[in-house]
């Protein structure tokens, strides 16, 4: 009889291992692993590599991989987006491709020093430029870069924005200056290290800075620090009814993610409930938030690139899920273009 109960259950332990879609619907734990960013086969045989740039369509909810499109193989150096058109930097080439299509078409843009040069898209229209200075205006109708501001040329420059009514802002890492005559002359404005985004909303200005996050409210003439916390400001962004920003705490030694509905008067933090989310097995440990990269409201939904992945609150951060796992020792920076999400795949701290 004791050999017949062996024999029962040598048979029962063998039905199970041979079988691991049963054995997996007894655990009730679930594991987050991390995605890499793998190589895979194109037609010609090629080896591709994947999961660096992702699509999504729906708010983030579902993100596509859209890898295997891009017109050279290898990671992205930046990518820059604008209301519909969006501009891809790979190796020393750029390349531009509209938005509104099901995935990009990319096609080869003849930016001057491509291999260096940033996009961004102004009210006036789209302009170039690189970190010695020099600024370039894409002509609309023949596609061609003409360029610009050759009289104001300093070295060092990290941004280019033009507000509402016109007027138009340089930033170096020396500081800030503005123009209110389409270029003609030029103020420094901001003399507290290197300036880097802005945005506006109803009249109101915000900016990332060697100190946090700045604002003005009198056209950029005047400028105060509303979040320093020792560390620079890395991002800020419009959203319905005011501001996002990310800044770095140097006593937490992480960086934090903060609404304002209040034009940026106050501020009120959106990453607490991330915290449990943090620990993440396939990382050997937890996934700190020093390299949270970018936040993207798109309709109801708040869009996070974090070193766990690409999160997704639906109610005002006060809680988050991740739509796509991330990437050790990298993090997918988001970026918003008309109706259509990136996410593309940095080093982290870029």
């Amino acid at each position: 009889m004791r050999y017949l109960h062996l024999t029962f259950l040598f048979i029962v332990l063998s039905f199970f291992s041979a079988n691991p879609d049963l054995e997996s619907s007894t655990t009730n734990t679930t594991t987050l692993n991390s995605d890499t960013a793998n190589s895979t086969s194109s037609n010609d045989g090629e080896p591709r590599i994947s999961n660096v740039i992702l699509q999504s369509k729906d708010g983030g909810q579902t993100w596509q991989d859209i890898s295997l499109d891009l017109p050279e193989n290898g990671e992205p150096q930046d990518f820059f987006a604008g209301e519909s058109d969006v501009y891809l930097r790979l190796k020393n080439s750029m390349y531009h491709s509209k938005s509104n299509s099901a995935t990009p078409v990319w096609e080869k843009a003849n930016v001057p020093d491509p291999g260096k040069a940033s996009i961004v898209f102004n009210r006036s229209g789209v302009m170039a430029y690189n970190y010695e200075g020099e600024v370039y205006k894409k002509l609309p109708a023949t596609g061609t870069w003409l360029p610009i501001y050759q009289d104001f040329k300093k070295h060092s420059m990290r941004t280019i924005f033009e507000t509402s009514n016109g007027t138009l802002f340089l930033g170096f890492d020396s500081g800030l200056y503005k123009s209110a005559d389409k270029g003609k002359s030029w103020k420094q404005v901001q003399n507290e290290g290197w300036l880097g985004s802005l945005v506006e909303s109803e009249g109101v200005l915000m900016g990332t800075g060697q100190k946090g996050i700045m604002r003005s409210t009198d056209n950029g003439e005047h400028w105060e620090w509303v979040i320093s916390e020792g560390g620079v400001g890395v991002a800020v962004e419009r959203i319905e009814g005011g501001f996002a920003a990310i800044s770095y705490n140097t006593i937490t030694k992480s960086r934090r993610i903060r609404i304002s509905l209040d034009s940026g008067k106050t501020w009120k933090a959106i990453d607490e409930t991330i915290q449990p989310l943090l620990y993440i097995p396939s990382f050997n440990g937890f996934s700190d938030a020093a390299s949270i990269s970018s936040i993207k409201q798109m309709g109801n939904y708040f869009i996070c690139g974090h070193p766990i992945g690409i999160l997704v609150s639906p109610d005002m951060g006060k809680t988050w899920n991740v739509a796509h796992k991330g990437v050790e020792q990298k993090v997918f920076k988001v970026f918003a273009s008309g109706n259509t999400l990136y996410a593309v795949l940095m080093n982290m701290g870029c």
